[in-house]
């Protein structure tokens, strides 16, 4: 019996998940993308912002193409430093993740990412971060130090997509980020995993080996996505492929 409670101890000891009432969590969680993180089982999107989404490439103040969504991820990840988050869950999205406003340290997350340019205030939702935009486009802060396309744009993008930038925006930028060739191959060696956006809200990702993957053309950037992991890929509402 003494060694059942000690199992059952250690077990408990590695849940970083504290559910204080129906909608409060405190957890250290795992930060699939900028936005997006993962407290236990429980799947948390940031309130009220927009961050590049992983697959996603931008121009850096240097004029060369870079994978602003990956260093996005890792920023939240160094600011974040481990520590325990605080999460006040408002509801739900349409990919059935929890939306939460969310403090580290006794800061607002989605508000030190806006604030330091690795997010947008998502204003068709909300305005509370449109203050802290201003002052990361006045500043030059992180995507504003160069030239991107806002993430809710990237996901289905076109040729009359706008890009943008705190000073003027390279005269190729448009073409740049908007190239089949963009899109065709994956934004870091490790993000391999292929994403196809069907009709009706459907996403199915495929591995590599799959029976689709290599037919699959990732040149038609508004219904594929590349992603890092499987689980970026879930708490996109992609499944994965049964062939």
């Amino acid at each position: 019996m003494a060694s059942i409670r000690t199992a059952v101890a250690i077990l408990c000891g590695l849940v970083s998940i504290h559910v204080v009432h129906a909608e409060q969590v405190q957890a250290v969680p795992q930060i699939v993308d900028a936005d997006t993180v993962y407290a236990g089982s429980t799947k948390i999107r940031l309130n009220g912002i927009d961050a590049p989404e992983m697959d996603q490439v931008c121009i850096d103040a240097a004029g060369k193409d870079w994978k602003c969504g990956i260093d996005a991820r890792e920023k939240l990840q160094v600011f974040a430093h481990e520590r325990p988050w605080d999460c006040d869950l408002t509801g739900t999205d349409v990919y059935r993740r929890h939306l939460g406003s969310c403090t580290v340290g006794g800061e607002d997350v989605s508000r030190w990412l806006v604030r330091n340019g690795w997010a947008l205030a998502f204003r068709r939702y909300s305005t509370v971060y449109v203050a802290d935009e201003d002052y990361a486009r006045e500043h030059k802060n992180g995507l504003w130090s160069g030239a991107f396309i806002a993430p809710w744009e990237w996901r289905h993008r076109s040729t009359e997509t706008v890009v943008l930038g705190a000073v003027s925006v390279p005269v190729d930028a448009q073409s740049r980020l908007l190239s089949p060739a963009v899109a065709a191959k994956p934004p870091d060696p490790n993000c391999i995993i292929k994403g196809n956006l069907k009709s009706a809200g459907q996403c199915i990702y495929h591995m590599p080996g799959g029976h689709f993957y290599d037919r699959l053309d990732m040149q038609q950037s508004s219904s594929r996505r590349w992603f890092c992991s499987e689980v970026e890929a879930v708490a996109a509402g992609c499944r994965r492929s049964k062939l």
